[in-house]
């Protein structure tokens, strides 16, 4: 399908101060800034489709579900979901979702919509598919992109929840782009300061849209732009920021996952809020000094990373503060200084089967720093390193902080 596009969202030039709402008891209100009203004529609705139904999978899939319920003119009602099917208490999954509408495995005690429909076959959960979600642990991509390949259309679009890079000795590479280069479709990315748990019962909350399309995957028009992806996933309360810096919200995403093993770690040795903020800071610092290698790293992008988007925009400093305030990075650092375990026994203590996407990207950032000899510019990410693959101390933080 090909459409006139809307002019870019507005970027204000103005501080953006954030608003304080108490949870909204209804998800069937509509933001009064939205509407359902398409600005062009949308001969066939849109199907969605989620890959991946963990924590963070099925908060994004509920919002989605709810939203396509209520505009039928633009979506089709139903939202298929892969799941991996697994047993629990001698039931499916897949067949506890589409019946008794909770995912008991990863969110519990959460409502879903009826329209949001779970499928153990990826293939078919996809087919006819003209957006794609992709949520699952990142490390699982590349297999679940190779299932898809010859599966989807050109024209289809994509929107990358994943936090994380793919590096290998060649470079580096986002996580969109790896869908891009896979299943030769465009992918954006959406991230911010979104606790799973507290977006699925709906508290308020914000994220960033980052998409731009290219002039090579499109027709006559953008297909699915800005206007589509606000409604696709803009509710009351979660209110969302369409930008163009993929690159930016996609290192943002990344790097704020290692920052907050480094802050687990200071809590768990008992340093206080001083120590956890000064993290936060160099933390910031580097990930920014990180994008700025965006290009000697061999990303690929329309444009160089801005600023704004690390210090503005939700995708940056406001999921770092997030992320780095609680989460499952933070719970696992902590655990593992305060018990003095590895971090697989701590996941396999903590997490209930999920993983921890600091501890794995910690060791990517590690190993694309020491081929390119950047280790000593980034001296947090490698301290983090050092503690989660060499059993560094906790106390030698300070020493190897020193350079920084």
């Amino acid at each position: 399908m090909s459409y006139a596009s809307l002019s870019p969202c507005r970027q204000s030039s103005l501080p953006y101060i954030k608003p304080i709402f108490p949870p909204i008891a209804s998800s069937n209100l509509l933001s009064t800034n939205m509407t359902t009203s398409s600005p062009y004529n949308i001969p066939k609705p849109f199907r969605i489709a989620i890959i991946g139904s963990g924590n963070w999978g099925t908060a994004v899939a509920k919002l989605v579900a709810e939203n396509c319920a209520e505009k039928p003119e633009i979506f089709e009602k139903q939202v298929n979901m892969w799941v991996f099917e697994e047993d629990v208490g001698g039931r499916k999954l897949t067949d506890i979702i589409n019946t008794d509408h909770e995912n008991v495995r990863y969110m519990p005690d959460v409502k879903l919509p009826e329209n949001l429909v779970a499928n153990p076959d990826i293939e078919k959960t996809v087919e006819g598919a003209d957006l794609l979600i992709f949520n699952i642990p990142h490390q699982f991509l590349p297999r679940i992109c190779k299932q898809l390949i010859g599966k989807v259309s050109p024209k289809v679009r994509a929107i990358s929840c994943l936090k994380g890079l793919e590096v290998d000795a060649d470079g580096c590479k986002l996580l969109s782009q790896s869908i891009t280069d896979t299943l030769g479709i465009y992918c954006g990315v959406l991230s911010g300061a979104n606790i799973a748990n507290e977006v699925a019962r709906g508290n308020w909350s914000e994220t960033s849209i980052a998409y731009n399309v290219p002039a090579d995957f499109r027709g006559e028009g953008q297909d699915i732009d800005e206007f589509i992806l606000k409604e696709a996933f803009h509710r009351t309360y979660f209110h969302v920021r369409v930008i163009k810096d993929v690159i930016g919200a996609s290192i943002a995403g990344a790097l704020k996952n290692v920052v907050a093993c480094a802050a687990g770690f200071v809590e768990g040795a008992g340093w206080g809020d001083n120590a956890k903020a000064a993290i936060m800071r160099i933390g910031l610092k580097e990930t920014i000094h990180f994008a700025s290698y965006w290009q000697k790293f061999g990303i690929k992008g329309l444009s160089a990373p801005e600023s704004t988007t690390f210090t503005e925009e939700s995708a940056g400093v406001a999921d770092l503060i997030t992320t780095c305030s609680g989460g499952r990075n933070v719970r696992v650092a902590r655990y593992m200084i305060e018990n003095k375990v590895d971090a697989w026994e701590a996941e396999a203590k903590l997490l209930n089967g999920q993983s921890s996407q600091g501890i794995i990207t910690a060791k990517e950032v590690h190993e694309l720093l020491e081929n390119y000899k950047l280790q000593d510019e980034f001296p947090l990410f490698e301290a983090t390193y050092r503690i989660i693959y060499e059993n560094a101390d906790i106390n030698e933080w300070p020493v190897l902080l020193e350079t920084n």
